[in-house]
């Protein structure tokens, strides 16, 4: 799991960039061409194109390109600022207002939420609202693949609306799915970030749309996958069984063997791309009005963070007293002198 090399070609140009062996070489003194040869070697120079391909249309392998949630999102503003219809209120609590602490001489509120320690409930919020965006701005409602068809592989008994591909879900009804899995299966807030990194990469490889009547599934397979690959003690299949009664086994192996195929293998997540869906799940949160809750500063955190100051300021003196070490010529024999300066 992980790897990037296939052994199957394909016109797909999602499978084609894999299709290359890195046993391929290129000698650059050798007199015959390949076009001499009959050998179609493809040489490095004609795959640089290739990054940037990767570069601009999946954001799941790459931090520098921008994620699709908040593209769409963006989208959205741009067109209620350029007169289109105000969409309805996307906040999930029932309170319209929600109250900004602010800091006092007395209490200070810091936001606890970070990279390697995000806000459970604030993040599956995030994860949810970027769903959210997926469905709605959408391109079309294209085919679907059997496999997360809800009408072909339901996971509830209730009966599926004929027109069940064209009404879209509410924000609400997207976060009590995904909070009920993570609630009930005990995963941890990274996993729903390594979540949207596999529905975005699965949008992407496979060249498909999330819409009404196929993102249950969507949703349950990149569950399914990040939290084995995330958590040391991954759910057993059966145990997401247990929580959706309606689903059976076989159902649940067939949708993650699929799942793989499509995202080709690659459950890699660099942590510099973690970090990007991140930072952009805070830009959206700030965007819609989900802010992360503000938590008094107490002693212990005070004391933690005097710490880790401390640790810092010792490592820049050190870079600052080997710099002042360093031997001058002859010719320099002046040397500026460094002086810490004083505040007033």
């Amino acid at each position: 799991m992980g790897s990037l090399t296939s052994c199957c070609a394909s016109d797909s140009p999602s499978l084609c960039r894999n299709a290359h062996s890195r046993l391929d070489s290129f000698y650059q003194d050798s007199e015959v061409s390949r076009e001499e040869t009959g050998c179609n070697l493809q040489h490095i120079s004609d795959r640089e194109n290739t990054n940037e391909y990767n570069l601009e249309y999946n954001p799941s392998d790459h931090p520098r390109a921008s994620t699709i949630f908040l593209i769409k999102s963006l989208n959205e503003e741009m067109h209620f600022r350029n007169g289109g219809e105000k969409q309805k209120s996307l906040l999930i609590n029932n309170h319209v207002t929600l109250r900004r602490k602010y800091s006092s001489c007395s209490t200070i509120f810091l936001d606890n939420n970070t990279v390697s320690h995000p806000h459970l409930k604030s993040t599956i919020k995030c994860v949810a609202l970027a769903i959210y965006y997926h469905i709605k701005n959408r391109s079309a409602n294209g085919l679907l693949l059997d496999i997360f068809d809800e009408k072909l592989h339901p996971i509830s008994k209730s009966k599926v609306p004929l027109d069940y591909n064209h009404h879209d879900p509410e924000l609400k009804q997207i976060y009590r799915f995904i909070a009920t899995l993570f609630s009930a299966a005990q995963l941890t807030a990274e996993c729903a970030i390594v979540t949207l990194v596999y529905l975005e990469r699965l949008l992407t490889y496979a060249e498909m749309d999330i819409c009404p009547g196929n993102w249950k599934r969507i949703v349950l397979g990149a569950v399914l996958l990040a939290s084995k690959v995330w958590d040391d003690q991954a759910v057993w299949n059966a145990d997401y069984c247990q929580i959706l009664k309606d689903t059976t086994v076989k159902d649940i192996n067939e949708l993650e063997r699929q799942f793989l195929e499509l995202l080709e293998f690659n459950t890699n997540v660099p942590s510099s791309v973690y970090a990007k869906y991140y930072f952009d799940l805070r830009s959206l949160s700030e965007a819609n009005n989900l802010r992360f809750p503000l938590e008094p500063l107490s002693r212990e955190k005070a004391q933690k963070l005097e710490a880790i100051s401390r640790l810092c300021d010792d490592g820049y003196r050190d870079v600052r007293r080997a710099a002042r070490k360093r031997s001058a010529s002859v010719d320099h024999l002046y040397q500026s002198r460094w002086v810490p300066a004083i505040l007033s």
